[in-house]
């Protein structure tokens, strides 16, 4: 006989305490059966009960790596997509509220690709001129266009790589759905920001001439992240005037300014190594998302460092954020009851090709 769900509105008036009992009632119940991924931007109520934290791509390989058979992943939905992608046949992807979701992989569709792809072929040949490269915050069905195009995957931390290899091969790139990460990836490898031009999705030919088409090297997908378009430039200036002696970290999908006027730039992942590895007693503004800066700021307070967060308006990611204790308890006591609710489960063939694009990034980096 089937096991019936269990409905989610029992657990909505839970209180926070309450779910917290029960999420490690389940999973000890569950044991190795299950393991619970926590991104690194993930709010501090979930993140606490995840066995293993980290960012997107590092997750799902890590999951891939043990012998789970549910993966929970508390993130947003691109990333339990690449779970699914990697992981065995007999692995399942969940995610705790479908309604997590990304709002730069929601600007970039495949509909609106495949646009740009028609357009770009009234000007010049795209499979043999131009990679498509997608940041793995993106939709799988973008990860599979570009498996069938000749396209790759990239990662904040590989981007750099992975735009000087796909130049190897053809002379020019289109990169979404962030044009921040592109544009410094590009210029960290000399490229002029007259060669880098956005392509703007609403417009014919993407607001830009044939001239310039055949002008540019890489065409910026015109997207970015809600959390680190917050970050500016006077947000910099003001701390240098206060602080002379502190230093400046930023994600790469900071704007062009803010990246500039940062001593380093990196990756989620590299800016938590860096400030782990910093000098004791020394300052840090940190431009990314505010629950991991929160995070080490109360990390690394016993050795007299002091860490701010960018902007002076609270941001955080509010669509990773949806996940909560309510959720989390609600998926895991289905799990016990013998119920998968919300599994992630990317089409066959989408999930062949989007493989091929990320294995081809794996195989460079």
């Amino acid at each position: 006989m089937q096991v019936a769900a269990i409905a989610f509105d029992r657990f909505k008036p839970l209180k926070d305490d309450e779910c917290e009992s029960r999420i490690v009632a389940a999973k000890a119940a569950l044991g190795r059966r299950a393991v619970i991924l926590g991104h690194h931007y993930q709010r501090a109520d979930v993140y606490k009960h995840a066995d293993l934290t980290g960012d997107s791509l590092g997750l799902s390989r890590l999951a891939t790596q043990t012998d789970a058979q549910y993966i929970v992943f508390c993130g947003v939905h691109f990333m339990a997509e690449v779970a699914d992608i990697l992981s065995t046949p007999e692995q399942i992807a969940i995610l705790p509220d479908l309604s997590a979701g990304c709002s730069m992989a929601d600007m970039a569709n495949l509909a609106k690709v495949e646009r740009a792809w028609r357009e770009l072929g009234e000007v010049l040949n795209p499979d043999e001129s131009i990679t498509p490269i997608t940041y793995i915050n993106s939709a799988a069905d973008l990860k599979a266009f570009c498996g069938e195009h000749g396209g790759i995957v990239c990662t904040s931390s590989n981007a750099t790589k992975i735009l000087e290899h796909s130049f190897a091969r053809r002379p020019k790139v289109l990169f979404f759905p962030d044009q921040h990460l592109g544009r410094w990836s590009g210029h960290t490898l000399g490229i002029p920001v007259d060669q880098m031009l956005v392509w703007d999705f609403d417009e014919p030919m993407g607001g830009l001439t044939p001239e310039q088409i055949r002008h540019a090297r890489v065409l910026l997908w015109k997207g970015h992240c809600s959390v680190h378009q917050m970050f500016q430039a006077q947000h910099i200036l003001k701390f240098r005037n206060q602080y002379p002696d502190g230093k400046v970290i930023s994600h790469p999908e900071c704007n062009f300014e803010v990246c500039k006027l940062s001593d380093y730039v990196g990756s989620t992942d590299y800016i938590l190594k860096t400030l782990v590895a910093a000098q004791p007693n020394t300052r840090w503004l940190v431009g990314t998302e505010l629950n991991l800066v929160n995070r080490l700021a109360e990390q690394l307070k016993p050795e007299g460092k002091i860490v701010q967060f960018m902007a002076p308006t609270v941001c955080m990611c509010s669509t990773m954020a949806r996940i909560d204790p309510q959720h989390l308890a609600w998926t895991l006591e289905n799990l016990v009851a013998g119920k998968v609710v919300n599994q992630i489960k990317v089409p066959d063939r989408e999930a062949q090709l989007a493989r091929t694009a990320l294995m081809r990034m794996l195989d460079i980096t």
